[in-house]
């Protein structure tokens, strides 16, 4: 996998661009530590788990996002790729999908 340029990090935390994005903005927040999916989630104790959603709000805020949308994959049939547990931050002009 080849990885996108780094656009934020904190203790244990990092936020990629994506190299194939999606929308406008497509950036990519990971935590440091491997977890295959969110269905592990409960892999990290309260406090750090916390500390991971305050850093996927601040990744959006530093890039200057009011309005964007988070997704995660969970498993191959729901789009999951990576397995390494990751969120999608996107925004841009007419994001896809849900609404």
């Amino acid at each position: 996998m080849t990885e996108g340029d780094h656009v934020l990090a904190a203790d244990g935390f990092v936020a990629v661009r994506d190299i194939a994005p999606a929308a406008e903005t497509h950036l990519l927040v990971l935590p440091e530590r491997h977890v295959a999916t969110f269905r592990d989630v409960s892999a990290f104790p309260d406090e750090e788990a916390g500390r991971m959603l305050r850093f996927v709000a601040e990744v959006a805020a530093a890039a200057g996002l009011e309005d964007y949308r988070v997704i995660v994959n969970v498993g191959a049939a729901a789009g999951q790729t990576i397995f390494h547990l990751h969120w999608h931050v996107l925004a841009g002009n007419a994001l896809p999908g849900f609404h």
